[in-house]
């Protein structure tokens, strides 16, 4: 009987201990406080500990290679779910998933087919609309630029929508775009960025969109010291030089976070694939006080337009990754 009640005993504390295992996060290279992608990650991960007063256990890489390791490890300590920030941590995720196939996992921004992972990905097109939009009514020399991270086809998305974005504006806008490398290293370089953005400077451009996360500060910081206009973009960045950033084109890694976290404290964790665009909340753009002298009443409504439009399906922007090569 004693065993029989110590048995008991032991398997009250597994479930009460599964039931309350915190969820973990690794974040890409670059750190939680990148100003970029991860930051808006960490946002997700604040919010949900404000709400639930649990705690999060959290990684960040300093190279892609640890990935593996860190998501093995929390998921051997029963963290759940795991939910890894980037690309680049799809193929460790894949490795792991199937090794702990009782544990929830999540990838944000790409997909991993398991049957339990969730993969968050999102209409970059989208929201690039948004920003070229934006940029074309902005400008004043008829070139705009974009900055680019590594060359992929999230950034070759993200890279189209700006242009049909900006040619729905104007026909004859002139578009530039560099993209910054073909390795993951291409999204923590800002002084290319800076070096980047100031050749598109000198070819005329004189808006700047960077769809480059760390790399990208170094545009944003170029485009400001030279007194013309970036975009941000994945978080929101208006504040890091305001009355020289348009806006921001938000991706909301921290939604997405937050969800995942969320569903596995509600117990209604499912894998799959969660799309989120303009009208699922996945996208959006940024007014706020340190960019509301720079955008007119005109180009707001322009802007609100456009999103719903594109929300109802008036509006289709065109997507390369299942479309096939940008037509723009």
């Amino acid at each position: 009987m004693k065993s029989g009640v110590v048995c008991a005993v032991a398997a009250v504390a597994f479930s009460m201990s599964a039931a309350f295992a915190d969820p973990a996060i690794v974040y890409s290279v670059g750190g939680k406080f990148d100003g970029s992608f991860n930051e808006s990650a960490f946002s997700g991960v604040e919010r949900f500990q404000e709400e639930t007063g649990k705690a999060v256990r959290e990684f960040e890489l300093d190279r892609d290679a640890q990935s593996l390791q860190a998501l093995r490890n929390f998921a051997s300590r029963g963290s759940e779910p795991v939910v890894a920030i980037g690309f680049n941590q799809a193929n460790a995720l894949g490795q792991v998933a199937p090794t702990f196939p009782d544990t929830d996992f999540a990838i944000v921004d790409m997909v991993v087919d398991q049957p339990n992972v969730r993969s968050y990905v999102f209409k970059e097109q989208e929201g690039a609309y948004i920003a070229g939009l934006m940029a074309a009514m902005a400008t004043q020399s008829g070139t705009i630029g974009f900055v680019g991270g590594m060359d992929i086809p999230i950034i070759r998305r993200f890279l189209c929508g700006y242009k049909q974005g900006a040619l729905s504006v104007d026909p004859d806008i002139n578009v530039i775009f560099n993209m910054t490398g073909d390795t993951p290293a291409a999204f923590t370089d800002p002084v290319r960025g800076g070096e980047l953005a100031i050749g598109q400077i000198k070819r005329g451009a004189d808006v700047i969109i960077q769809a480059a996360g760390g790399t990208g500060l170094g545009v944003l910081q170029a485009a400001a010291d030279a007194d013309i206009l970036g975009i941000g973009t994945d978080s929101n960045q208006n504040g890091l030089h305001p009355g020289k950033i348009l806006t921001s084109i938000r991706k909301r890694v921290d939604n997405a976070v937050y969800d995942s976290f969320q569903a596995a404290e509600n117990d209604s964790f499912t894998p799959g694939i969660q799309v989120l665009g303009l009208a699922e909340g996945g996208m959006d753009w940024v007014l706020d006080e340190n960019n509301a002298g720079l955008v007119s009443d005109d180009m707001k409504a322009a802007a609100e337009a456009a999103v719903n439009d594109i929300s109802n399906g008036t509006v289709k922007v065109h997507d390369v990754v299942t479309e096939g090569a940008c037509p723009f």
